[in-house]
Formats: C-alpha cells, structure tokens, sequence
C-alpha cells in the first residue's frame, strides 16, 4: 500500500503545484483535492490534517475534524448540512429573545443543543449557531461586545475570538 503525502510545491515554473509522494505532479489545487479524495485523503487539508488560517498560522482541519480522512469529512459536511436544516434563524432568534442582557456563543449553543435534545457532539451546533450569531450582527438586530482573545496575523487583521459575547440592540425581527 502506497502512502500519500501531498504538499504544496511553489518552486514550479507555472507557478504554485502540488506534488505526492507516490510521484504524482499536480498541477493545480482542484488536481490536488481529485488526487486526495481518490486516495481517501480530506480534500480540504489534503490529509495534512492542518488547515492553514492565514499566512504561517496553522490549525487542526475542521473539515476532517484533524484525521486527515475522507470519510470523516463526509461525516462532518452531511452534519453540517443536517445542522442547517435543524437549526434555524427563528431558533436562534427565540433563544436570544430569551436573554436579558449579554450573552456569550457557548450559552446560546447550550440552550440550543439542550432544547433540540441533541447529545454532545452530534450535529456541529457551535458552528451553525455562531454563523447564525454572526448574521444577526450583520442585520444590526445584536451587537458584539467582546474583543478578540487573539491576535493570529497583525498584517492580515486576523483575530480568533474563543467565546464572544453579544448583547441584543433592540427588537429581534421574530
């Protein structure tokens, strides 16, 4: 059984490609992700199991949840899909009804995934519920009040914010 390793080569004269350690030259990203999901690698990590966030800042891949599989991405994205058809902007909407003043991304995750009945770890409720969180904010309907924890790329403006905190601004659109 052949192992492979696909990693991005920049040397190229066309420029970026890829290349495996079974001796495949890939010539572009779409080459490398085919390459990777027939070798049943992530095709968004390319079984590297990191996903790069920013120019030299690097984390586990949320797409293979770190295993660097194919199936385990599967798994997550028809999860994903399963979260956004059962966690809605009216769920959402209520719960943040519910809160009389702020309130952080992990308390409305909880209420969620308590109130749906799901157990831990079964649909990717923090995810869906902080793009929901987040598209709120867009609509001025809630306002972030906390700042970043971190600071990952000072040139890029790239912050991570572990458990942020909103706080509603007037009359949610229920």
């Amino acid at each position: 059984m052949t192992k492979h390793t696909i990693t991005r080569q920049t040397s190229t004269i066309l420029g970026d490609g890829y290349g495996c350690s079974c001796g495949t030259r890939l010539v572009h990203r779409m080459a490398a992700e085919l390459h990777a999901a027939e070798q049943q690698l992530c095709s968004a990590c390319l079984g590297t199991v990191e996903e790069e966030v920013a120019p030299g800042v690097a984390r586990e891949c949320s797409a293979c949840a770190g295993t660097g599989r194919r199936r385990e991405q599967l798994i997550w994205q028809l999860a994903h899909a399963e979260a956004e058809q059962v966690i809605t902007m009216a769920l959402v909407r209520g719960v943040v009804a519910d809160f009389d003043g702020p309130f952080h991304l992990s308390e409305v995750a909880d209420t969620v995934r308590d109130g749906l009945g799901l157990p831990g770890g079964r649909l990717p409720v923090g995810p869906r519920v902080r793009d929901l969180l987040l598209e709120l904010q867009a609509n001025g309907e809630i306002a972030m009040l906390s700042a970043p924890d971190e600071l990952l790329d000072a040139t890029a403006n790239v912050v991570l914010y572990r458990d942020p905190q909103w706080q509603r601004t007037g009359t949610l659109g229920l």
